[in-house]
């Protein structure tokens, strides 16, 4: 016996895809089950060929072709037993988030500080895991960190060590209900990316686990639809190992669109009277972009509403996508200058890749280089919107918003105060 997703578009073809024995989001393997489920114009059919009714729980998941929302929703449905069975288990979620422990890793880069602040002000008991020396540069020290995060309990710990991560939660007083990952790759260069997007962020999971933790909430990125790049394919690799990790593990995996402070490189360039720089028409890309503390809330509700449980969940800013000729439009208009722009052929981005690839196959040192090239490429023409799997076109439509803070507000308020707390480090492409 066998089932198939089908998914018809205005045409009555039909696209057979795989299913799986794990929850709906991503992979291949096999499972038994009972028919043809049809979708056609968002009606829905099921033709049985088996005799048999009903799914094979406790749990499905569907090929990466067929990943809509539609599909989701189906799989939602059929797993929603399993999931309150889960949920049910789960002692915590009965308490008040002041006898609710949460560990955050992560908790001093761009989006984790505004996490460990947000879950503190809902009343939440929380660990903040940071490193002694943290921030751009490890310029900020122990003492520091532990001011900046007033009312939860600061552990210091390397997270991409197991011994190290392990040791510090030995306190017999340490026990963990759930842990959010807001760990990245500082440069999305090669071995990094697997540091951190992947090794890291596993032995903070088993650490948290070790302790007593059930739910994992991740923040991924929407980029991991299309993966071209190392640090998407190690996240990939994490997603994956989290989704099927069992033992009855719940999980929320955030994919956020693109960050404020990622469009912001070019703020002050503008400000002073500089041209705005950016690819092809300004029109190869878009994104509904989200701010710190928005995407922080949508996190920290992953802590408690159980619709979000065992969810890919993409997530966007308020408002329209917008290309980069329109963030510079935008940035113009606010500075009160004529827009002057500067339009980079996208080809010249391949011949520099193309070469710095050839170099690394002689000098390894080089690999990185060439692996920054692809990032910069890769954000230069892919939107950070929901990849519509069967037509594999970005759909701003299909982009969950959330929030109320708006691009044109923070553009607003970096010309008025500038952009202090909003440095792009080791990740910035364009620079003042």
């Amino acid at each position: 016996m066998s089932l198939s997703l089908v998914s018809a578009r205005a045409t009555s073809s039909l696209l057979p895809g795989a299913v799986s024995s794990a929850p709906c989001s991503h992979g291949f393997s096999q499972v038994s089950s009972i028919g043809f489920l049809s979708l056609q114009h968002s009606h829905i059919s099921f033709r049985e060929s088996s005799g048999l009714l009903g799914f094979q729980l406790p749990s499905l998941k569907i090929s990466r072709e067929l990943e809509t929302p539609l599909v989701r929703q189906i799989c939602r449905a059929a797993l929603a037993p399993e999931v309150e069975a889960a949920v049910s288990k789960q002692s915590w979620r009965s308490k008040e988030p002041k006898d609710t422990t949460v560990m955050i890793v992560g908790a001093t880069g761009y989006i984790g500080k505004f996490v460990v602040r947000e879950m503190v002000n809902r009343g939440y008991n929380v660990i903040a895991v940071a490193r002694e020396k943290s921030g751009i540069g490890g310029k900020v020290d122990a003492e520091q960190t532990i001011r900046d995060f007033p009312g939860s309990t600061v552990v210091f710990a390397d997270v991409s060590d197991t011994d190290s991560i392990t040791s510090a939660l030995q306190s017999p007083n340490i026990n963990v209900d759930v842990v959010i990952s807001c760990l990245a790759s500082r440069t999305g260069g090669k071995k990094d990316s697997w540091k951190i997007d992947y090794q890291a962020t596993r032995n903070s999971l088993d650490a948290g686990v070790a302790r007593g933790a059930s739910h994992f909430v991740l923040l991924s990125a929407i980029c991991v639809q299309k993966p071209l790049l190392e640090f998407q394919k190690a996240k990939l690799k994490f997603e994956d190992e989290l989704v099927n990790y069992g033992n009855g593990l719940t999980y929320s995996i955030v994919r956020p669109t693109a960050f404020f402070k990622s469009l912001g490189g070019q703020v002050q360039s503008v400000q002073g009277g500089g041209p705005y720089v950016m690819f092809g028409d300004g029109k190869l890309c878009a994104c509904k972009p989200i701010s710190e503390a928005d995407l922080a809330s949508f996190i920290s509700d992953c802590v408690s509403d159980v619709e979000k449980v065992n969810q890919m969940l993409p997530i966007g800013g308020p408002g329209k996508a917008l290309t980069p000729l329109e963030q510079g439009e935008m940035l113009f208009k606010i500075v009160g200058k004529e827009p002057k722009f500067i339009k980079v052929p996208i080809g010249i981005m391949d011949f520099v890749i193309g070469v710095l690839d050839n170099l690394s196959k002689v000098f390894p040192n080089l690999e990185d280089a060439a692996e920054f090239g692809k990032i910069g490429r890769y954000y230069a023409a892919e939107s950070m919107l929901v990849l519509d799997p069967v037509t594999q076109k970005y759909d701003a439509d299909a982009t969950p918003g959330y929030g109320s803070d708006t691009l044109e507000a923070f553009f607003d308020r970096c010309v008025r105060e500038g952009m202090a707390g909003q440095e792009l480090g080791d990740q910035a492409v364009f620079k003042s």
